[in-house]
Order: structure tokens, then sequence, then C-alpha cells
């Protein structure tokens, strides 16, 4: 079985070493990543073409005799690579760009949970500045301002106060932030709770969850700073334990998966719901429609099935006749980012020591931002690392990542230092 995965993150990485797992995949020859980085580079064959290069990614996949495509990032489902692969006969495990939709445009999603009856916030949806500033006037803060379209996981402006809900509504409607994805608003009650990831297999019509994971969004300790792309993630999220995933599932994915299915677009692929866990129950914050990153990367370390024969299952819609097979342990990822980042950052900076934190047990350092230069490896992006570790309890596995982190070497490097924290005071351990 021949596979190309497209993307350059953590994300990538993770994917690529769990389908080299699957008895369905010869050897490194065989999975193909599009353009990859410095870890994907030792499990298989980078290849110099961008994710939104679609035209090229469909001829590549066709000239190698690819079998499935797995798209990791959000912008090339947005762009249609999944029709592009099914119209040239070639499956692939990820929506077609009408789904990922639910991604793409927060309004769209909106209206989808809305018609599908997921529980949300109440929102309004703005074209034009005047009216999201007299929704905001008389509704009053706190508020949440969301970039309509795509924004690197950043669109997303808790407004504490009014004036800040107003300098955000500002920067968007002008551009100054996030360029198109912010023509469109939407602006929403702020929801108190404690937020989680429910990430699940899809075939169109059938469903299987995966074990609840956290991702930590903010840059710095005790969620402050801006949003990032994720700082670390942890599996399982006690505050969604095993025994809820089915009836999550029922009230949050299923629905959808019905709703786009009678709409005549069924959802194929990874669909993530952002839940938030209210004092009246789960609300959802946002879909996303593909593994979240760092999410990804402890969900992997605990999945045990066989990764290829899943998507590849879900992309010819048979998930019904499979089952996810998880580890009991739980699994921590810490992330290690260049100083500065989310906003301008060094590159360049040389990367040591990930064969001695992998030498601790339990342990998995996944690439990120990272190039190969000969033999050294360099920094190239503001998430570098993704430090991952599996442990009988929370508490182990943060301790082993942890541990991990402390091995690696890089100048100019940060990273939080309070990762799985929530989850310890959940379990009452901290």
């Amino acid at each position: 079985m021949r596979i190309l995965v497209i993307g350059s993150g953590g994300r990538e990485h993770a994917l690529v070493w769990k389908l080299r797992q699957s008895p369905l995949v010869a050897g490194s020859e065989d999975i193909f990543v599009a353009p990859g980085n410095g870890g994907t580079a030792s499990l298989a064959v980078n290849v110099p073409l961008k994710e939104s290069e679609i035209s090229a990614l469909v001829d590549f996949a066709r000239s190698r005799h690819i079998d499935l495509v797995v798209p990791g990032p959000e912008l090339p489902l947005t762009l249609g690579v999944t029709d592009a692969m099914n119209a040239a006969g070639i499956a692939c495990f990820g929506p077609v760009a009408a789904c990922a939709r639910l991604e793409g445009s927060k309004s769209f999603a909106k209206e989808v949970m809305n018609a599908a009856g997921v529980p949300t916030a109440a929102y309004g949806v703005f074209r034009d500045l005047d009216s999201a500033r007299a929704f905001v006037r008389s509704h009053g803060a706190p508020l949440v301002v969301k970039a309509d379209g795509l924004a690197a996981g950043k669109g997303v402006i808790i407004a504490h106060t009014e004036a800040e809900a107003l300098e955000a509504l500002d920067a968007m409607f002008s551009g100054q932030r996030f360029g198109e994805a912010g023509r469109i608003v939407v602006v929403e009650e702020f929801l108190q709770g404690e937020e989680v990831s429910l990430l699940c297999f899809c075939d169109g019509l059938s469903a299987l969850p995966l074990p609840s994971a956290q991702d930590h969004k903010a840059a710095f300790d005790n969620d402050e700073g801006p949003n990032t792309g994720g700082m670390g993630a942890y599996s399982p999220a006690p505050v969604l334990p095993d025994a809820g995933l089915e009836r999550l599932t029922d009230l949050t994915v299923r629905p959808v998966l019905r709703l786009m299915a009678e709409r005549g677009t069924p959802f194929r692929g990874i669909l993530y719901a952002g839940l938030m866990m209210t004092a009246d129950g789960p609300r959802v914050l946002e879909y996303n429609v593909r593994f979240g990153d760092p999410e990804c990367q402890p969900l992997l370390m605990r999945l045990t099935s066989d990764l290829a024969d899943l998507m590849l299952a879900g992309a010819r819609g048979e998930l019904a006749s499979r089952r996810l097979d998880i580890r009991p342990e739980a699994a921590l990822g810490v992330v290690m980012a260049a100083e500065g980042y989310p906003g301008g950052y060094a590159k360049g900076m040389s990367i040591e020591g990930l064969d001695e934190a992998e030498s601790l047990d339990g342990v998995r350092v996944f690439q990120a931002g990272t190039r190969r230069e000969g033999d050294r490896l360099l920094a190239s992006g503001g998430r570098v690392l993704c430090v991952s570790a599996l442990g009988a309890t929370l508490a182990e596995a943060r301790d082993r990542a942890y541990a991990g982190v402390s091995r690696v070497r890089m100048d100019k490097s940060r990273f939080r230092r309070d990762i799985g924290v929530k989850g310890l005071k959940r379990l009452h351990l901290l």
C-alpha cells in the first residue's frame, strides 16, 4: 500500500509514525509526505510540494500509484483536495470541500449546528462593522469574537470588556489581523467551563470516537497570553471520561453526519468537536475537520488499531465493521516553541538531544518546524517539537514528557510548564 500524507507539522510526523506501523505498509519508500519536515524525512520520502498545490498533488499521486491520501492540515481540505483525489479515483481520508466548510467558515458551522440540533453558544453573524458594534453594545461583555475563515487556530479573541470586543471587531473588519478570514465575523456568548476535544473517525454515516483530549491554546502558563496553534495536549481528559464518549458523540457528531449526508455531502474523515463542558451541559465551540495538532500526537500514541486500515475504511464508507483499540495508558505532549511564537521568532537554531529524550521509557519526540541540513537538525518554524510520553497515569505521562523536554537542547526556545495540570487538579492530585 502506498500512502501520501499532506502537511509539514508535528501532526504529520505522528501520522507517518503510526502509518509506518501498519502491516499494509511495506516500508519507508511506500509513504510520501508533501512537503514533510526533518522528522518525516527519517520515516518516509519527503516531496517538495506545498499543501496548497492541489493539481500538483493529484498529479504526484497518480504518477506514484498512491492508494490512500491523508491530508493533515485544514487548508488542502478547504481547497478541495479530497474532491480532486476522488475525481482521479484515489482514496482520500478527509472531507470534501462542502464538508470542510465546517472548519473553513464558522458561520456555516453555526448554521449546521442549529439545523442538526447540536447545542452551542448563542451568536450573531456580521458582515459589516456597524451592526457588529451595535450587537456588542446591546449584549455587553464578556463575548467571543471570531474571524469566520481560517486563521491558523488564532482567529478567536476572548473579549473580557466591551472595549476589547470593539477593538477586535475593528481589527477584523479592517483586514489588519486576519485578512479575508475576518471579512465575516461571528460574535457569540462567552461560555464558562472546561474545554475538551472529541475526535471521531467518520465514514459518512458511522462515527468511531477516540478518547478525549485537552489542548492548551494560550502561549503561556495559566492560560495567559495570545492564542497559538497549541502548546501541548494530553489524553484522556478527566472532564470527559471514556464512559461519556458515546453519549457526547450522539449529541455533537452523529447529528452532523446525518445532516451532511441528507444534504448530499457525506462527511468522511476526522470530525473534531471542540467542546465546552458548562454547568448547563456540553456546548460545541467549533468543529475542525482533521486531527488537531498537538492532540494528534498523544492520541496516536494511545491508538493500537491499524491506522492505515481505519483511514482506508473511512474513505470507502466501511467503518461500521471496524473498532478502535486504545491503550489504557495516558499520554501527554509538550510543545517546544521558538521564543517569540506566535509572533515573530528566530529560526535556524540547532536541535540536539532527541535520541537522549527518546531513550527514556515511553517518550517519543515528534518534529514540526524542523529541517535537516546535512547531519544537523535545525529549527524552521514557530512550533518546533512535541515531546510526548505514555504513562500508567496522567501524572506519570506528564513526568516522562517533561523529563524528555529536559534532554532536548535548543537555543531561543520555550515551553509551557503546566500541561496536564487541569487534569491532575480534576483528579485531585494537585
